[in-house]
């Protein structure tokens, strides 16, 4: 992933006819850290460092942060589909998961609403993938049950 997200870093720098120092200095990060994270010497930076490439080489930080492995490329599709192993209870449970409409935020910002979604479709995946995890260990432990 590090060489890769380094290849995809230099290509951008380049289409934007930035040198290595310009883009450090736009950034306010150091020449060489920009030198070994396109030549795969270091790892795929913090967020904080992302945030702070995407301003200064002008691309969004959500880009920079899938091409990192931060965020998933594509939502899965089924991430709103209610498997048909729910019962009303597991149903019940997801809807309270999502009740709390408290500000998230990011490295202290406020995420948009288009970021408020792509988690809550992540967390949607991860809940129903956890469900039913549990549920084959209570099927594994009780073989007896029909839950």
């Amino acid at each position: 992933m590090k060489a890769e997200f380094g290849d995809y870093l230099k290509q951008l720098r380049e289409a934007k006819g930035l040198t290595i120092n310009h883009l450090a200095t736009a950034a306010g990060i150091s020449g060489s850290q920009i030198s070994r994270i396109e030549n795969g010497l270091r790892g795929v930076p913090k967020p904080d460092t992302l945030r702070k490439i995407a301003q200064a080489i002008e691309v969004s930080y959500e880009e920079l942060m899938e091409h990192a492995g931060y965020l998933p490329q594509q939502a899965p599709s089924s991430v709103n589909v209610v498997p048909e192993w729910a019962t009303s209870k597991d149903k019940r449970d997801f809807r309270k998961m999502l009740e709390d409409d408290g500000e998230l935020m990011f490295d202290g910002i406020p995420l948009d609403q288009e970021d408020k979604q792509r988690i809550k479709d992540v967390l949607t995946g991860l809940f129903w993938e956890a469900k039913q995890m549990n549920k084959r260990k209570q099927q594994k432990n009780d073989p007896e049950s029909n839950k």
